[in-house]
């Protein structure tokens, strides 16, 4: 058994992560301040005497450092998360995910603890039309755009994880995830599947930003934290970057529509433009797409959830939410 710290992990990610490794039998610490995270969903967990919980930010070093002190490894999720929620918080999403960072990986150098940062496939900006794979350069737009100012944190938190393995010699693995999507994921913060299963069951239209042409791939949340995990297990991970995601792309038209029959809704699909859906300085990658040859070939990663699967689940959760919340 292992003690395991978790940031963020009262978040969406963060929870199923809690929940694989407490099945697994190991001691588990989180540190969430809450602020897009909530201890919702940790509640068919809380009994457990192994999971330990800290209301705190991981920039507060009087909290951070005991709990890092006491632990064998640490999972870094705590981040802003949300297109929405980061374009309406662009200096605050900056600074949290930098500093964070930073906190945590201070910490872990005291200790020299094994660290696993969760990226993103926002890293690879606009893209280049075809698979992103490891080792492709980054292609960010303007710095006038905003929308790219995520991007480029997380960039920052891979350099800074990076520097800290190859000056100081602290074992660093980084994770891209490429559109965590699944049960318990919030749409308080513009996630797309989320939003489009609320506005479908309650027949309100479903709002596709842009012309629905984009392009992205959904990976559901329960193959996303098994490959955190193995990866996190896997000493030639070490000193390395692994994209983690689904390679089935869909357009965010097709999405709504599958969302619509999944639904059974009578809801209508609207486009709004961008300009209108956000601030200024908001661009879009037309597509998005993972290539997972390397976590492949180290832990035999294969997603096992297809599109239809992912927003079914979704629909299930969702509704069965809705029912506990009316007292059926």
């Amino acid at each position: 058994m292992k003690k395991i710290l978790i940031t963020g992990g009262a978040g969406f990610i963060g929870s199923h992560l809690t929940e694989l490794l407490l099945t697994q039998g190991h001691e588990v610490y989180i540190i969430d301040d809450l602020s897009t995270g909530s201890l919702d969903n940790l509640t068919h967990l809380v009994d457990n005497d192994h999971l330990h919980i800290t209301n705190g930010r991981v920039q507060n070093q009087k909290i951070l450092a005991p709990l890092m002190a006491g632990v064998d490894e640490v999972f870094h999720l705590a981040a802003s998360v949300g297109v929405r929620n980061i374009m309406e918080n662009l200096v605050s999403s900056i600074e949290n995910n930098i500093a964070g960072t930073a906190a945590v990986l201070e910490e872990a150098d005291k200790h020299k603890i094994k660290v696993l940062l969760t990226s993103t496939s926002e890293v690879y900006g606009k893209g280049t039309g075809a698979s992103s794979a490891e080792t492709d350069d980054l292609r960010m737009g303007e710095t006038i755009k905003t929308r790219w100012s995520y991007a480029c944190s997380k960039a920052m938190d891979e350099y800074l994880a990076f520097s800290f393995y190859h000056e100081r010699g602290l074992p660093v693995t980084v994770a891209r995830l490429f559109n965590t999507v699944g049960e318990r994921q919030s749409s308080a913060y513009g996630m797309v599947i989320p939003r489009f299963v609320d506005q479908a069951l309650k027949n309100e239209p479903i709002t596709v930003y842009g012309d629905g042409a984009q392009s992205r791939c959904f990976g559901h949340v329960k193959d996303v934290v098994g490959a955190l995990v193995k990866l996190m297990d896997h000493s030639e991970a070490v000193g390395q970057v692994y994209n983690i995601g689904n390679t089935e792309e869909i357009s965010i038209k097709e999405l709504a529509e599958i969302v619509v029959k999944i639904t059974g809704s009578r809801s209508e699909i609207v486009y709004i433009p961008y300009e209108k859906a956000f601030k200024t300085g908001f661009e879009d990658a037309e597509s998005r797409r993972p290539n997972i040859d390397k976590i492949q070939k180290l832990i035999g990663y294969a997603p096992t959830y297809d599109i239809e699967a992912i927003v079914s689940a979704v629909v299930a959760h969702t509704r069965a939410e809705e029912q506990v919340a009316v007292g059926v």
